[in-house]
This record gives structure tokens, C-alpha cells and sequence, in this order.
């Protein structure tokens, strides 16, 4: 064995990459993305690479088996420390930051998906503040159309909104008449299509089939004792975020009010932010049914 080491002449890519222990498609990737610098071409026009290249390579080829992220290793070699001793300590610094990152966001990922197969695959993906007040129902009392609701309700509305809406899927689910008649204004409402006038009179008896519904629902709802649990709600929420709790409504994640601002919008609101596109005599039903409710 030398007792020193003499820098290689230039070499083509090829052989650069078969010294490594790639491919020269590999490296010309590593030119595009910046991770390694394009050499100078030589008098025939092919690329030749140095012993600095070499390293360079070496040093990718070893921390991309480490399953480090190569625009992660560029990030880390575009660090202005010298190349020295120092400088390689400062790369592996920011590269173990890196993995330290990574593994935060596997364990993230890991408990969401174990909180999946816990709750069931669309409860799962609601959070924890909405699923905690569906827990005492039986399983399969709701439908999988109750908890898609939820989820596009908690991802405007944030989880506070969709746990107040969670008290409406409870009565439903647990009061089957109540589910009937739900299901028929529902049918009825779908059946208001672009074919429908708004002046039509099957909006208006509609509107006040709504109403009624509704009346029931909320009578329900008091009855049952689910409108003091939205109060408990309410509270709960605001000892979790009590920043918000200072500012009243407030805004969430989401840019909507995460406060006591949700029990104030009214349906007519609440749908505007849906991303849904409902039939002209169909929003005018709803009008109607805000108008009925309204009426003290």
C-alpha cells in the first residue's frame, strides 16, 4: 500500500460513475438539481472529473445510502462553512437535523394511520374532538354520508364546528323516526333541480317541510340534553385554546371563527362556504326555510 495517495488524473463519466458506484444517468441528475457541480468539458466536449469531484461524489453516494433526501444533502453542502474538518462536522450537523426531522414526521404519520385503523377508516380521519363526542354511540349507528359531512364541515369550520354538528348526527342516530323524515325533506330538496322555478310552489312546500324538520330536531336536541353538551363543548374548546377564547370568535387553521361565533352563522352562511353549487330553486328554499325560522 502507498504510504500517500496521488490524486487520479481526470477521468470521463463513465468511469467516474463505475468508481463510485453509479450510474453516469445519476450523476447528470446531480448536475440538474445542483447537488454537484457540472465540470469544465474537455477538448472533445465530454465532461472530466478531478480527485474533488470524486470526494464529492463519494460523499453523495454514501449519505443518499443513508436514506437522506438528495435536495436535503444539497441544502447541507450549500452550507458556507469551510471545507475542513469543520466543515464536514457542520454538514453532518444539518443532516442528522434532517433525519431528526424525518423521524418526527414518520412517527406523525404512524399515529395518524394507527388512530385510522383504531376508529375506522372514516371516523379516523376526523379529529379526536370531534370523534370524542361520537363515542357513545353504537357501532354503525352512523352513516358513512354523517361522517363525510363532518369531515368537510371540520375542514371549513374547523373541529369545534363539526363537534357542534356532531349533536345533529346523534339525534338522527339514535331517534329513527326522526331519520325518516330527514331523509324524505332531504329526497325533496335533491328533487329541487334547474328544471325547478324559483317561483315554483314546490320550493316553498318544501322550505316549510324544513322548517318543521328542523323545529323537531331542535326540539329533540333540548329534550335529549345534546344543546347543554354544545355548551360543554364551547367550553372545553375554549380551555383548549383559551387565546381564542379571549378574542371571541377568533379564527382557527382554517381561517374560520373557532369560537362561540359558530352558533350566530346562519345556514344560509354556512352553505356559501360549502363547496357545493346548489340549484336556484334549491337556494331558495333555503331562503325560505331562514325566513320560517326567523319568524319569532
Amino acid at each position: 500500500m502507498y504510504s500517500s495517495f496521488v490524486p487520479p488524473r481526470q477521468v470521463r463519466i463513465g468511469d467516474a460513475a463505475a468508481f463510485v458506484g453509479t450510474t453516469p444517468r445519476a450523476i447528470r441528475h446531480y448536475h440538474e438539481i445542483g447537488l454537484l457541480p457540472e465540470p469544465v468539458r474537455g477538448g472533445d466536449g465530454r465532461r472530466r472529473y478531478g480527485y474533488e469531484d470524486m470526494i464529492r461524489l463519494l460523499w453523495i453516494r454514501r449519505t443518499a445510502d443513508a436514506g437522506i433526501a438528495l435536495d436535503d444533502i444539497r441544502d447541507a453542502f450549500a452550507d458556507p462553512a469551510p471545507a475542513g474538518a469543520d466543515g464536514i462536522a457542520s454538514i453532518l450537523e444539518r443532516l442528522e437535523e434532517t433525519l431528526v426531522a424525518q423521524e418526527a414526521e414518520l412517527r406523525r404519520q404512524r399515529t395518524a394511520v394507527q388512530r385510522m385503523r383504531a376508529e375506522g377508516s372514516r371516523m379516523g380521519l376526523l379529529s379526536d374532538f370531534v370523534t370524542g363526542r361520537l363515542k357513545s354511540l353504537p357501532e354503525g349507528s352512523l352513516r358513512q354520508a354523517d361522517l363525510d359531512t363532518l369531515l368537510v364541515t371540520e375542514r371549513i369550520f374547523g373541529p369545534l364546528g363539526a363537534a357542534v354538528q356532531a349533536g345533529r348526527f346523534i339525534a338522527l342516530a339514535t331517534h329513527p323516526d326522526l331519520r325518516e323524515e330527514s331523509d324524505r325533506v332531504d329526497a325533496a330538496e335533491e328533487a329541487l333541480d334547474d328544471t325547478i322555478a324559483v317561483d315554483d310552489p314546490r320550493v316553498a312546500r318544501v322550505a316549510a317541510e324544513r322548517h318543521a324538520f328542523e323545529e323537531a330536531l331542535h326540539a329533540v336536541i333540548e329534550d335529549s340534553g345534546l344543546a347543554a353538551d354544545d355548551d360543554a363543548l364551547f367550553d372545553s374548546w375554549d380551555a383548549l385554546h383559551p387565546a381564542a377564547a379571549d378574542e371571541g370568535a377568533g379564527e382557527d387553521e382554517t381561517g374560520q371563527g373557532s369560537g362561540r361565533g359558530h352558533e350566530l352563522m346562519s345556514v344560509l352562511e354556512a352553505i356559501g362556504k360549502m363547496p357545493y353549487d346548489f340549484s336556484p330553486a334549491r337556494l331558495r328554499c333555503m331562503e325560505l326555510a331562514e325566513e320560517l325560522r326567523a319568524v319569532p
